[in-house]
């Protein structure tokens, strides 16, 4: 063991044996050796030399400390309590000098308890124990009965509902007073007040049980005052007020006018949410609301939710203000009122690309207008369906319209698969509502959900190597380099096939089929596919060439009219090569021409 760690248990072994500190003034606590000793194959004694006796009442901390005796050696001491003298509980497990331990009882519930001392005797190999007289746990935690603010202006302070609120200047101060019941009580402390700072704990003599708290500068805001009370036995109980300081008036929100329209059509209007929607932010609470006509030259006070006002036709300002719980008035706020009896104008729909490949929702918006009060989006609505061929005012397949699940002229229609939608028609309409609650509904429009894959051949990457040869399969021989891509990974097998055809057929000649590849499923997982083929051109003249996705329309496309890529290839005819209208070159430097094909030709053969 280390000299640092000998010296703290010294200085608890000093600390704790003078006992725990007296409850009061005139009681003090002695405890009496009394312990029992059990007779082993060890010659050491092991016994209780400070520590509770028979029928003693303990609380608090106290030093168990032992007396050592006989010979052997002492491996460990293990101390237990128990309440019932069969259960044994460890307290500590003691395995170096000094034999001592600070026993808090605040662990255990009030009781009758025995502690037990084991020692192991590495020497004889067997056990020593000792145990103590049954002594009681008689630890009393402090209760607090009074905690409370002296001359609040609202409220108690009991709940947050009840908070205590004060209309108090930045140098006013808050008093706090309390009370406890303990046998040793010894001081309060008391945070979580308006700030800065903190009030001492009090712990004179005789206890102040109270606070007159002024931090020099108490700004608005709410707090939980938090009193925590403390005995000699190191027990304590805490308990929580609730008191805010306001020096500001509420506001008043948004009101709803009549139905909820900014513009109504009768002039017998009810202004809705007077108190429901005054805010006094994190104040006291508005207490009433005041509303004039008459540009303030008269006030009339109401904490009713509703009040119901006559006005003509034409637009009007109503100015209200609101009062709180501590006497704060707000600022003036001015409302308008209108009326008017014109229904909206439809004008436009927007709608997400509809595709099979779509994952998650589509949004849809739809554009109104209404030249006098505005569209009212809460009131208006989209409605769907789906359809067979987009024709009718009633979708078929759904049978009836569906409401897109909220109000407004914009939102989002979700399905779990647009898959299963595919050459499905998606059906719209708009019930237009505005502000005056006048209203029309559109005719119906639609929209077509088309696939979402699409394999088309990359014009930029698909190329012949020639363009003019000599016919024949020596010469001839071309190859036809082809990029396949889809517009999204495809995990599919597809088709594709290379046909022919000569460029001066008549309509009765068809394509030629000249090659067919199955492209197996997995080749476009990356979305393109490099495809290289090989043509004979058969005989002088022109061929078109046409390479095919998907010749038997297996896969839905979103689009089928890519699916054919189209090249023209030259078969050279070398006996008539004819001549240029309106050229007329020399002999030597058609000679000379002709000797240079000549010399390409053969390398070309090389």
């Amino acid at each position: 063991m280390g000299r640092g760690t000998t010296s703290v248990w010294l200085v608890l072994l000093l600390l704790c044996s003078l006992g725990p500190m007296p409850s009061s003034p005139n009681q003090t606590t002695t405890y009496l050796e009394q312990t029992t000793t059990v007779s082993s194959a060890s010659s050491l004694t092991v016994t209780f030399s400070n520590g509770p006796s028979q029928d003693d009442d303990v609380k608090g901390t106290f030093a168990l400390t032992f007396s050592i005796g006989g010979t052997g050696t002492l491996d460990s001491l293990l101390v237990e309590i128990s309440n019932d003298d069969t259960t044994w509980t460890t307290v500590i497990n003691l395995t170096e000098t000094p034999w001592m331990y600070p026993f808090d009882t605040t662990d255990y519930d009030n009781d009758s308890y025995v502690l037990k001392a084991t020692g192991w005797d590495s020497d004889a190999e067997d056990h020593v124990i000792a145990t103590s007289g049954s002594f009681n746990i008689t630890n009393q935690v402090p209760v607090i009965t009074t905690f409370t603010v002296l001359n609040p202006d609202a409220g108690t302070g009991a709940s947050l509902n009840e908070r205590a609120w004060f209309n108090i200047g930045t140098q006013e101060a808050i008093s706090f007073r309390w009370g406890a019941s303990d046998d040793d009580l010894k001081e309060a402390s008391l945070t979580n007040v308006p700030g800065p700072g903190t009030p001492s704990s009090d712990s004179s003599s005789p206890l102040a049980y109270g606070w007159d708290w002024n931090s020099g500068n108490m700004g608005e805001g709410i707090w939980s005052p938090r009193l925590t009370v403390l005995d000699d036995s190191g027990l304590s109980d805490t308990a929580t007020i609730f008191i805010g300081i306001d020096r500001t008036g509420p506001t008043i929100g948004s009101l709803t006018v009549g139905d909820g329209s900014l513009w109504q059509q009768s002039g017998l209007v009810d202004i809705t949410g007077l108190m429901s929607n005054s805010d006094d932010g994190q104040g006291s609470g508005v207490a009433r609301v005041e509303y004039t006509t008459n540009d303030g030259a008269t006030w009339t006070s109401t904490t009713d939710e509703t009040i119901s006002l006559n006005f003509a036709e034409g637009v009007h300002a109503l100015t209200l203000r609101a009062i709180d719980q501590v006497g704060n008035t707000g600022a003036n706020q001015s409302l308008t009122v209108r009326i008017d009896e014109t229904a909206p104008i439809p004008l436009s729909w927007s709608v997400d690309e509809l595709t099979t490949s779509r994952i998650g929702a589509a949004n849809v918006s739809f554009i109104a207008e209404d030249a006098q009060s505005g569209i009212d989006n809460l009131s208006s609505s989209i409605q769907y369906g789906f359809d067979s061929n987009g024709v009718g005012e009633t979708p078929d397949l759904s049978g009836r319209w569906l409401n897109m699940g909220v109000n407004g002229l914009s939102g989002q229609i979700g399905l779990s698969s647009w898959a299963t939608k595919s050459r499905q028609h998606l059906m719209l309409r708009a019930i237009l509502v505005d502000e005056a609650g006048n209203s029309y509904t559109t005719s119906s429009s639609s929209f077509q959900i088309l696939p979402g894959l699409d394999l088309y051949w990359n014009t930029s990457e698909t190329n012949l190597n020639k363009l003019v040869v000599r016919p024949g399969e020596t010469n001839g021989n071309v190859t036809i380099t082809s990029v396949l891509e889809s517009n999204q990974d495809y995990g599919g097998s597809v088709i594709v096939r290379l046909e022919s055809a000569p460029a001066d057929r008549s309509s009765n000649v068809d394509w030629t089929i000249m090659e067919t590849r199955n492209l197996p499923s997995g080749t476009l997982s990356d979305s393109n596919e490099t495809i290289v083929w090989d043509y004979t051109v058969p005989r002088s003249g022109q061929f078109d060439l046409r390479l095919v996705i998907d010749f038997a329309n297996v896969i839905d496309e979103y689009d089928e009219g890519n699916n054919d890529n189209y090249l023209v290839i030259t078969g050279a005819s070398l006996d008539n090569p004819g001549l240029v209208p309106s050229f007329a070159p020399s002999i030597l430097l058609i000679v000379l021409v002709g000797f240079a094909l000549s010399l390409l030709q053969r390398k070309t053969r090389d």
